[in-house]
């Protein structure tokens, strides 16, 4: 039998089925036949040095140890160190037991960035590395660092497999698409996030992702008022129109905790808010920021308490928690742990 590529039904299935009895039961949840954790672990703060990498390695271990199989990077996470770091852990939880088909990645692309550090000056690193070397030209760069430009996604998804050691990347997302609209007008936009779902969908065909999602920071929760609104509905939509009924268009991410509530609350969809909408969509929401990158976080039963209100917002399924530090992971693995049960 051929070695799993990535996330399937029967091995997230079988990650839980260790962790039975020691869980709550509302900490798996479903993206269509796959089995996820109600607590992800993500990978955006620390500084870029070794000392962190290996923290990060530990972090990982210990995620899947304690009953979460979902990891989340971007490839701009302390200059690619976090894939990494992330791609090393996976190979050790392998090799512990762990199989590929019990976790899921989830990674995403769309800032320029950097190859382990900052070199001394930025624009000139972009442009031998970007506009020289083929992958866009700056009129293809918004704001200063972000492109959705086709052959520059296709490189960074390249890029993203080999830090990660992975196949396939189970879920690719754009990052931070409204970035864009700092300077386009709507249909500049549209026609560029058109040509992005293109590369995705090719991608996805080849078995390079297993679906592809929105990775937002403003977008989805400001008003339609506000020029870097996303319409959800809209970009459904459009992900039909390139990839048909069946396109790969299946996850969104949006910052969520007890103090940036406009995901669960604020009617910034269609007069609904964020989580309703995309209950409605058949769209998985995780959610960023859930303890707000640790502001919420003064000891660890406040921690708790925080991410706890996050991950039980009704339709969400994952509320991402970045640490790079394992007694971090297992103190908020005190949400869905259950009194007693080791580990």
């Amino acid at each position: 039998m051929a070695t799993p590529t990535r996330a399937t039904a029967a091995g997230t299935a079988r990650f839980f089925l260790r962790h039975a009895g020691a869980v709550v039961a509302d900490h798996v949840r479903r993206l269509g036949d796959l089995s996820l954790s109600s607590v992800g672990l993500g990978s955006y703060l620390a500084p870029p040095d070794d000392a962190t990498d290996l923290r990060y390695e530990a972090a990982v271990a210990r995620s899947l140890a304690l009953g979460a199989n979902v990891v989340d990077a971007a490839i701009v996470y302390r200059h690619q160190r976090s894939e990494r770091a992330i791609g090393r852990a996976l190979r050790a939880a392998a090799a512990a037991g762990v199989g590929r088909d019990e976790v899921v990645v989830a990674t995403k692309a769309g800032f320029l960035g950097f190859d382990g550090a900052p070199p001394p000056d930025a624009r000139a690193y972009f442009q031998r590395v970007i506009v020289d070397a083929g992958l866009a030209g700056w009129d293809e760069i918004a704001a200063g660092g972000h492109c959705l430009a086709p052959r520059f996604l296709a490189d960074q998804l390249a890029r993203s497999r080999a830090n990660l050691g992975l196949a396939t990347i189970d879920v690719f997302y754009l990052h931070n698409p409204e970035t864009q609209l700092d300077e386009l007008d709507r249909a500049t936009f549209r026609r560029r996030m058109r040509a992005a779902f293109e590369v995705l969908e090719e991608a996805r065909a080849a078995g390079a992702i297993a679906r592809y999602g929105l990775a937002t920071w403003f977008g989805l929760r400001e008003p339609p008022s506000a020029r870097v609104h996303l319409d959800l509905v809209e970009l459904v939509e459009l992900a039909r129109e390139v990839g048909g009924a069946g396109h790969g268009l299946e996850v969104v991410q949006a910052p969520l905790n007890p103090t940036l509530r406009e995901a669960a609350l604020a009617p910034t969809q269609r007069g609904r808010p964020l989580l309703a909408v995309a209950a409605d969509l058949g769209l998985y929401v995780m959610s960023s920021a859930s303890i707000m990158q640790g502001k919420l976080a003064p000891d660890a039963a406040a921690a708790r308490a925080a991410l706890d209100w996050t991950r039980t917002r009704p339709g969400l399924g994952t509320a991402l928690v970045g640490t790079s530090r394992a007694e971090h992971v297992e103190a908020n693995a005190g949400v869905f742990r259950l009194v007693g049960s080791g580990a």
